[in-house]
């Protein structure tokens, strides 16, 4: 599993065929500030929930959370299931109100 910094992620969502967007958060801190078009499913619900992400399965995919703690376990996880492009978010979106949004709301 690696990792990717915000700002490279950035620049990703921006090509064509951008990676699809794993929030691992918990919903309340989805509904507060949320990576545009990204899937909320909580790591404590991922091991059940794992089946909703076989369509992503061949896709590149950046997993997030806060400060990029909880997201790590989970693209282990989905590393070790199988997936083959899994990206944990350094620093999370913490990091990234301070590299590329400052704008991103900050909690």
């Amino acid at each position: 599993m690696d990792s990717i910094t915000p700002a490279a992620l950035a620049l990703r969502l921006r090509e064509p065929n951008p990676p699809a967007l794993l929030d691992v958060r918990e919903p309340g801190e989805h509904a507060f500030c949320a990576l545009p078009d990204s899937r909320l499913i909580p790591l404590g619900e991922l091991s059940s929930r794992v089946e909703e992400l076989e369509d992503w399965r061949e896709r590149e995919i950046v997993v997030y959370c806060h400060h990029g703690i909880r997201s790590a376990r989970a693209a282990g996880f989905l590393h070790q299931l199988g997936f083959p492009r899994i990206f944990n978010l350094a620093g999370g979106v913490d990091r990234w109100t301070d590299e590329v949004d400052p704008k991103f709301p900050r909690y």
